[in-house]
């Protein structure tokens, strides 16, 4: 029986964050732009809990100002195949994964991105569930265009939203924040449904949330297999649902350089700036379960991994590059999940810069 390796992309196999890049190069102050929706988000889906909404709809909200600011598919594809920043050893890692294991990534980056992932790492495309959308057959209206370009400029010039750590409901948080939050729910569910680029939010599914919990059930039902034997690799607020499932189910959880949403839903945190750890451990997983894999974390060492008969070629590549003391790999605990959230948080920014700071 194969078990299924299941991966979201950005973060745990690249370091990019694609549509915050595209935003930065394509859009005046874009980078703000998407920080500020972004952030918007999270109070979304993880303080308002809004009817329907799904973490990561930042891609989808985006949208209308990538058509405002005339961005094309074909500039997307280009820029994408361009831009591609990969996670050390994370094609190994992959191309290792795929031979024991059956292999999915399921991740809320846009179509345009993850064929061009795919391409770049030789992983099969019909084996990714990612977000669909074509801009160039949306219509915009020069009237649209300009009052778009309006509201670009003064979300950038919006506060960044401070979430307070127990908030539950929008008079949780400072009343300038409360501003900025009532006015952006004017901006995305009153002012731009009315536009035609509102056809975005209506049709455009992005996969984040429930929409990856579904996508795990899917490659489970392809693969003829139980979400017990799932082993799956995310990183952020977009993961939190998908980790839920797995691990309801006895599969197993695994945040790779994960922000706090991430670490506090899975069962075990790595901090590693090389994808062999990843690989090693669905190396276990997928050849003897769960519970080897476990016991593999809790003695985490080149000795351990020798003792389970992890392929050769990663724990040597691991003893060169980490000759002393592999890279952190440890059980999440009631005891150590704040601490490890903070330090998971850290190094994520350093592998992966200003976008390791988002949602």
């Amino acid at each position: 029986m194969k078990r299924l390796f299941v991966s979201d992309c950005e973060g745990p196999i690249s370091k990019n964050d694609n549509a915050f890049e595209i935003s930065q190069n394509f859009i005046p102050n874009g980078d703000k732009l998407f920080a500020n929706i972004s952030r918007y988000d999270d109070v979304l889906a993880d303080v308002m809990h809004k009817p329907g909404y799904s973490a990561g709809a930042t891609l989808k909200l985006i949208l209308p100002f990538f058509k405002a600011y005339g961005i094309t598919d074909k500039q997307m594809n280009e820029f994408s195949a361009e831009n591609i920043l990969l996670i050390s050893d994370s094609q190994a890692a992959l191309k290792h994964v795929q031979s024991i294991s059956e292999a999915y990534i399921v991740s809320t980056s846009y179509e345009h991105y993850i064929k061009a992932l795919c391409q770049a790492t030789e992983f099969p495309f019909r084996n990714t569930y990612c977000t669909k959308v074509s801009l160039d057959k949306t219509a915009i209206t020069p009237q649209e265009k300009e009052k778009l370009r309006g509201v670009a400029q003064e979300i950038t010039e919006m506060r960044k939203i401070e979430i307070p750590s127990k908030a539950q409901r929008v008079e949780d948080f400072s009343s300038v924040d409360q501003a900025s939050i009532e006015r952006l729910d004017e901006i995305f569910w009153s002012l731009i449904p009315k536009f035609f680029v509102g056809k975005f939010l209506l049709d455009v599914v992005t996969v984040g949330g429930e929409q990856k919990a579904e996508a795990i059930r899917d490659a489970v039902k392809r693969c003829a297999a139980d979400l017990a034997d799932v082993m799956y690799v995310g990183d952020s607020i977009t993961d939190a649902e998908a980790f839920k499932l797995v691990r309801a189910k006895g599969g197993l959880t695994l945040s790779f350089n994960g922000n706090a949403y991430a670490v506090r839903t899975a069962e075990v945190a790595v901090l590693s700036e090389t994808s062999l750890v990843t690989a090693a451990i669905a190396d276990v997983f997928s050849r003897t379960g769960k519970e080897a894999a476990i016991n593999l974390i809790k003695n985490w060492s080149h000795k351990a991994m020798k003792a389970n008969e992890v392929e050769a070629s990663v724990v040597e590549k691991l003893q060169r590059l980490y000759p002393a003391e592999l890279p952190k790999a440890k059980i999440v605990s009631a005891k150590n999940m704040e601490s490890l959230s903070k330090e998971s948080s850290e190094f994520r920014g350093r592998v992966r810069g200003v976008v390791g700071r988002l949602g």
